[in-house]
Parts: structure tokens; sequence; C-alpha cells
């Protein structure tokens, strides 16, 4: 297996697919799952020249479960980390759901030296947690809804965001996939018990705003308008708004999990967007 290890000690997997001498593309990941999340676009992109690294989070998938730092901060540098390790230049971005934020948070802490673009996707920036100051955000009690429904069944919990609200497979008509809820939940159970829980507090407490307004390199907002996880108006068109010249694609009826759901068509955004 590939890994690094940080400076806390903590061990990181990842996955590099494609040629080395290609530009590199990161890809992190959503909550609670891992690098495999992002298998069909990594083999995609990987497929058209493109060097693409996608690593556990501290935590999660085969990465370590150390028993603090499970914070944007720590995910955030730790992906640094990686970075500066394998020597990563020039390199597009692309982070799904909890992983939008810790790509916004990188660039908040780490800047965009090493940066050429970003890419969004059904991202938690700026706050998902209702607040003052963001009153269309979702209360605490939903998150806190989370955290009881894990500690009483993790693994049923896990199983039913799966067969549900993840893929919108609880719309009508919907194509159910019994593998993608099969893969999702066998991620989940993947991720250390303590880290997937303090995560939600991370995905869901943490204000990106500051973070997203430090993007200064072309950047690409990818939501859809049914997502039932993170809630586009509270999200991505607000995100839209604090990254200066962001460009905004809402995939109608799109899902969460746009990588699964919207595969082609995302596959074809990415690369042009990358190629552009």
């Amino acid at each position: 297996m590939s890994t690094i290890t940080t400076k806390d000690g903590t061990t990181i997997y990842y996955k590099d697919w494609g040629p080395k001498d290609g530009q590199p593309i990161t890809f992190s990941h959503g909550w609670p799952l891992s690098s495999d999340a992002w298998e069909n676009q990594m083999f995609f992109l990987a497929s058209q020249g493109y060097r693409c690294i996608g690593h556990d989070r501290r935590g999660h998938g085969r990465s370590s479960q150390p028993w603090d730092g499970n914070d944007m901060d720590q995910y955030a540098d730790d992906l640094a980390e990686l970075f500066e390790a394998l020597d990563l230049k020039n390199a597009v971005m692309i982070g799904h759901s909890t992983g939008g934020g810790e790509v916004a948070r990188f660039v908040g802490r780490h800047g965009t030296s090493r940066v050429a673009k970003v890419v969004l996707m059904g991202a938690v920036p700026p706050i998902m947690l209702k607040t003052e100051e963001n009153p269309g955000g979702l209360p605490i009690e939903v998150f806190d809804g989370f955290r009881k429904a894990y500690l009483a069944d993790r693994s049923q919990f896990f199983l039913d965001v799966a067969s549900g609200p993840f893929f919108n497979f609880n719309h009508p008509g919907a194509k159910i996939s019994q593998g993608l809820i099969q893969s999702w939940w066998a991620q989940g159970m993947q991720s250390g018990f303590k880290n997937a829980y303090d995560c939600i507090k991370a995905f869901s407490e943490t204000d990106f705003t500051e973070d997203l307004k430090k993007i200064d390199v072309p950047t690409l907002i990818i939501h859809g308008d049914a997502d039932q996880i993170v809630p586009i108006g509270a999200a991505a068109l607000r995100s839209s708004k604090l990254v200066p010249n962001a460009i905004l694609k809402v995939y109608p009826g799109g899902s969460h999990s746009l990588g699964d759901t919207a595969k082609d068509q995302l596959n074809a955004d990415l690369l042009e967007f990358i190629r552009a």
C-alpha cells in the first residue's frame, strides 16, 4: 500500500493512478467514505493522461485511526503533507461534500502555490449549520440526530443513508443499485468509530467563508439541485458568490453523489474544465 506518515504519526493511505508525469489531480472524498468513492473519476481522468491521486482521510478507509485531530484544520494539513511528500505542483484539487471543505480549508491554510484549479462538488462550504449569519442552513438538531442514530446503530444508520437520501434512491421511480448501497455501507464501516463521529461536527459546524474568499485560481462549483444531504441553497449558491469568478454548474434533479448517479456528465464536465 502507498502511504505517508504525518508529523503526528498518522498513516495516510493514497492511490496514485495514471502517468507520473501527468498533471496531478487530487481527490478529497466525502463522509464517511474513502478514496474508493472517486474511482469512476480517477479511472476516467487517469485514462486521459492525468496523474490521479486519491487519499483516505485520517480515520477513514485504510488510513490509521488516531483519537485526536479529526477536524478540518488537521485534514487540510494532512493533505498538505501529501502534496509535499509527492512534490505535487500545478495540481487540480477536487473535493466532494466533506472533501470540498477539506479543499477549501487547504487553500485557506496553505495557499495555491501548488494549485492550478479547484472543483467543489456537492460541497459543504460555506457552512452547513444554521446560524444568524447563515439562516438557510440546517438546524443543529439535524446533526444531533445524525449523532444519535450513529451511536444507536452505526451500521443501520449507514445503510439508511445509502439506501435513501445519499443517491436519491428514496425518490419515486429511482433506479436503485444495491451495489452502490453496499459499496457505500462497506466504505463507511471501514471508518474509525470515533473518527467518523467527530467528523459530523467537522463537516457541519466549520465555517469556510474566509477560506473560499482566498481561492484565487479557476474554480468550478457543481451541485445537484435535488441534493438531500447538502442542500444547494446554503451551499453552492452561496459559495459561488464568495469564490472570485467561480463557475457554477447545477445538475437538474441531481443527487448528492453525482460521481455515481451522473458520472458520465460529471466526467465530461471535469475533463472540459481541466483542459480549458
